[in-house]
């Protein structure tokens, strides 16, 4: 697997910015996952791919060093104003189906192991089967880098990768690990 092919691939999936990712640069932090349980997005507790039901730092440890390379992926949008709500759902929206049709084009393509981690919940499913059944997909969920611990700004900076791209604008991130 070359991964400069698999850069070029997820930058025809659609992302604004798809970068290399050294795996050694991925930390699990008690405070990102402390932020979590404030539970500001709403999904703590509320699905598979969310604190507490995807384990432990160290469970997720366990889970990212199963890996031996990834890729950054962004997806940027404009903002009209700092409140532009609209914007941010559109933008977030939009970096769902990026990782997707990655996901899926990658799939399709590769007998690789893949992790996806994205921002924020997994959004699936309408109503998540969390905690009564089990995960309908959980071969399609993607974790919150977060909600595995990992700050998402850390890991743009040990990756010389922007973090912020400028007034007016808002970028969503994620990683893809493969085995």
């Amino acid at each position: 697997m070359n991964i400069e092919q698999i850069i070029q691939e997820a930058q025809n999936a659609g992302f604004t910015l798809v970068a290399p990712l050294d795996i050694k640069t991925i930390t699990m932090m008690p405070e990102v996952r402390k932020m979590c349980e404030v539970n500001k997005c709403d999904a703590y507790g509320s699905n598979w791919a969310c604190p507490p039901a995807c384990g432990t730092l160290e469970e997720g440890s366990d889970l990212i060093s199963q890996y031996k390379s990834g890729i950054i992926v962004q997806t940027t949008g404009q903002l009209e104003d700092d409140f532009d709500s609209e914007g941010m759902m559109e933008t977030a929206k939009k970096h769902d189906e990026n990782i997707r049709r990655f996901i899926e084009e990658f799939r399709k393509k590769y007998d690789t192991k893949m992790l996806p981690l994205g921002a924020g919940g997994c959004r699936i499913c309408k109503k998540c089967t969390y905690p009564n059944e089990p995960c309908r997909f959980p071969d399609s969920m993607i974790y919150p880098m977060e909600g595995l611990g990992i700050l998402v700004s850390d890991v743009c900076i040990k990756n010389n990768v922007p973090y912020n791209h400028g007034r007016g604008t808002l970028t969503y991130v994620g990683c893809c690990l493969f085995a």
